[in-house]
C-alpha cells in the first residue's frame, strides 16, 4: 500500500496516509486514504488540485457533500469490502 504525506496548508505536522484507491472523475483525480495500515483507520477522499505542470500534487480533502456523494459512490463501487457512508 502506498504511503503519502500530507502537509496541512496551516504549516502544522505533516500527516501520513495510506492510499486505498485512486480514480478519475471529470477531469479531476481523487484519492482514497486512510490513517491506519491495518484498517481500523478513518477514510477520507482528496482531490488534486495541482496545476498542470507542478512538480508535485497537492491534493485537499473533499467536503462537499454533493462532490463526497459522488466520489464515495465510485470508491464504494471499485472496493465492495469497504462501506463510505
Amino acid at each position: 500500500m502506498e504511503k503519502i504525506q500530507f502537509m496541512p496548508p496551516d504549516g502544522s505536522e505533516a500527516v501520513w496516509f495510506y492510499v486505498l484507491e485512486q480514480t478519475r472523475i471529470g477531469g479531476h483525480d481523487y484519492i482514497l486514504v486512510t490513517d491506519s495500515e491495518d484498517g481500523d483507520g478513518e477514510a477520507y477522499i482528496m482531490k488534486d488540485v495541482s496545476k498542470d505542470g507542478d512538480a508535485e500534487a497537492s491534493y485537499e480533502f473533499v467536503d462537499t457533500d454533493e462532490e463526497l456523494s459522488a466520489v464515495s459512490g465510485v470508491f464504494s463501487e471499485m472496493m465492495d469490502d469497504i462501506d463510505l457512508t
